[in-house]
């Protein structure tokens, strides 16, 4: 870390993000007292997340200010004896996650991370038939041909194609300006897939809900199979056919979608499809990879501590004394509206907007600095955000870089591992 003196404040450079999800780590950033401001590289996720102001420092239960120690008691009073507490958000670093786990086993508590609703469509299919991904170095330097089903990257990281597509330097490209950039589904909203010599992106335009359709159709037309229509979901068959003749052509292909945004029904079953896809690009004898989007605000993080834990993702159970997995049983927002939870512990220590569900069962909250509820928790824990208030490790999205996050202000907050793991021992 490089830290330069500019009059009464301090700049910190290269400082990593745990907001975006793809381990942007070129910030800079000036540091007076608890005030952070984004000077360098900042974008309209980042800049935001990190200049936001504490407010809240003492916990509360019941909406009255209490000390640590009391908010800690109560925590464990009210988890105590419970038959079925949940554990929600699961946002935090891998420390905090560490913890939640321990405090999960020692409670016999359901483990539900926020994202797995939409992270689901990508397990389901990974775990029935695998899948080929790449990396996010691996798009920056070999990628010839970027193939975006059914999402925006600039949307999810407003830097992502600064970042990975056009950036200057490649190690087996010679001009990254010609990347062939392709979105199946719906338009860029933005210009970020525009290339630095105005190249715009090719958009085979369809609604979401027509994708299962049209990818069905593409992985035929990979597989050489004949189809007898001119036009798929609006899509020209001549179109389609040449984009799968850029699959099969490409020196490294590769194909990105975002599961959240796969918002119909039976979405694993359109990942898989994708995911064979490239597999039958692979037996043809070119390169291609799949890159899911995805693992914003810890949502990896919790996957990759529960996978080394357990053997798997999130939505378990512990009461038998043992981790046992569900999708659909497990699913913490049907247990709380079928009465089937008894309490509930919810944890965020990235975005103050993401509470917990509503709910009549006691709830603690273990959340950032600022987040304000139309109900108010039986407690409130605030607590630092990793990557500001404590350093930390949390995953970027493509699962093979633990990045490491730095300790940028004194706020005297204590982390999500430091709250929960007083829970544990109280209990």
């Amino acid at each position: 870390m490089r830290v330069n003196e500019i009059t009464e404040t301090t700049k910190i450079t290269e400082v990593p993000s745990p907001f975006c999800g793809i381990g942007t780590d070129d910030l800079s950033i000036q540091v007076d007292g608890e005030s952070l401001q984004v000077i360098e590289n900042g974008c309209r996720i980042n800049t935001p997340n990190f200049e936001q102001v504490i407010t809240d420092r003492c916990p509360r239960i019941k909406g009255k200010d209490v000390s640590l120690e009391m908010a800690v008691a109560e925590a464990a009073n009210l988890l105590k004896d419970t038959k079925q507490p949940v554990i929600g958000g699961c946002a935090t670093d891998v420390n905090g996650m560490r913890a939640l786990m321990a405090l999960a086993d020692k409670n016999s508590a359901v483990v539900d991370n926020i994202s797995f609703k939409a992270a689901k469509n990508n397990f389901l299919a990974l775990q029935d038939s695998g899948w080929m991904n790449t990396t996010l170095a691996e798009v920056k330097n070999r990628c010839d041909l970027f193939v975006i089903i059914g999402c925006d990257p600039e949307a999810f990281a407003p830097r992502f194609f600064e970042r990975y597509c056009w950036n200057q330097a490649s190690m087996f490209l010679d001009d990254t300006a010609q990347r062939e950039i392709i979105y199946l589904g719906q338009p860029p909203k933005g210009n970020g897939s525009t290339s630095p010599n105005g190249k715009l992106a090719t958009t085979l335009a369809c609604e979401t809900h027509d994708l299962p359709e049209v990818i069905a159709v593409l992985r035929a037309l990979v597989k050489n199979q004949r189809i007898m229509t001119d036009t798929v979901a609006g899509i020209s068959l001549v179109d389609l056919q040449a984009l799968a003749d850029q699959l099969k052509t490409a020196n490294y292909g590769v194909v990105t979608w975002a599961a959240g945004s796969l918002d119909f029904s039976q979405a694993e079953l359109t990942v898989q499809m994708i995911c064979e896809m490239v597999k039958d690009v692979n037996a043809a004898g070119v390169r291609c990879s799949g890159l899911p989007l995805g693992g914003k605000e810890g949502d990896q993080t919790a996957n990759q501590v529960c996978g080394w834990q357990t053997g798997y993702p999130a939505r378990m159970h512990f009461s038998r004394g043992f981790p046992e997995y569900d999708p659909y049983l497990y699913d913490s927002q049907r247990l709380l509206e079928e009465g089937e939870a008894d309490a509930l512990l919810w944890v965020h220590a990235f975005n103050t907007q993401a509470t917990p569900p509503k709910t009549n069962v006691p709830t603690i909250v273990v959340a950032r600095s600022g987040m304000v509820f139309e109900q108010e928790p039986d407690v409130f824990i605030p607590i630092g955000t990793p990557g500001i208030d404590h350093a930390g490790h949390a995953y970027r999205m493509d699962n093979v870089v633990a990045i490491r996050l730095k300790k940028l202000r004194d706020s005297g907050l204590p982390s999500t591992a430091e709250v929960l793991n007083a829970i544990e021992q109280a209990l």
